[in-house]
């Protein structure tokens, strides 16, 4: 049964990978958590979350709508929400004038549109409250810009800046606002975004649960921004000196159709 005097945590694109492994960090720490995806699977997700005297709460609702994110706030039902982990994000590959417009309108829809509709209604009643937490999953894309995945990767630049933004808006308010800037990690996300054929589908990939714990512990401790893993970090600090246009180009040779590991 739910405890209003237990923290509570609303986690969304929970249903697998970082999202999921959020959650699970979230249960670990005590909180009662509200997990949120667009699919299904959301309802399982949860299930192998729950434990022992903790509540786990799923919704199947599309967050890259103004309804789904509506649902999501009727379904927090007015409870204070200590920790909100944006990270429902979708991704696309393949060449920009290739794609059709409606799945790049969706990515942005969900990227930027409902995320930003979703922060905007929760941060409201934390900065309200005077407390909260925001984790927000960006990520080390936004640095470079994303030579066949051109719509995703300036999606990520958006949320990463959006997101150094609302933390200085909000210091000394009580609310923190940290950014998860991950690298390639190991999820569905490159089979959903049809890149299961380039060099980075088919490369090395990070943990999620590394991913994920990583990025709650940053947020636990306030801090602004975490870029997971050394060799991403080092992306990072090469992608701040080194002109767009190489950084394109060599964003190509990752992400290009067909270009994958032999």
């Amino acid at each position: 049964m739910t405890d209003p005097a237990r923290p509570f945590a609303v986690v969304t694109g929970a249903s697998s990978g970082i999202g999921y492994e959020l959650a699970r960090c979230c249960v670990s720490n005590g909180y009662d958590v509200l997990v949120v995806a667009d699919e299904a699977a959301i309802d399982s997700a949860a299930a192998s979350l729950r434990g022992p005297g903790t509540d786990v709460q799923s919704l199947c609702a599309d967050l890259a709508t103004p309804d789904g994110v509506g649902a999501l706030v009727q379904a927090i039902g007015g409870r204070a929400v200590d920790v909100l982990c944006a990270n429902a994000g979708r991704g696309l590959g393949k060449a920009f004038l290739d794609q059709d417009f409606k799945d790049i309108q969706r990515v942005i829809e969900t990227n930027v549109t409902g995320t930003v509709d979703l922060l905007h209604r929760i941060g409201r009643e934390m900065r309200k409250r005077g407390s909260g937490r925001i984790l927000i999953t960006g990520s080390i894309a936004g640095f470079m810009p994303g030579t066949y995945q051109a719509v995703y990767n300036a999606t990520k630049a958006f949320l990463d800046s959006f997101s150094f933004a609302l933390r200085h808006e909000l210091r000394d308010s009580g609310v923190t606002v940290t950014c998860l800037m991950p690298g390639a990690t190991e999820t569905e996300f490159f089979d959903r975004a049809d890149m299961a054929d380039t060099r980075v589908g088919q490369g090395k990939k990070d943990d999620p649960a590394e991913v994920a714990q990583a990025g709650f512990d940053a947020m636990l401790r306030g801090e602004g921004d975490v870029v997971t893993g050394w060799q991403n970090k080092l992306r990072t600090a090469i992608a701040n000196v080194t002109p767009a246009d190489l950084l394109a180009e060599q964003h190509r040779r990752m992400a290009e159709p067909g270009g994958g590991l032999k």
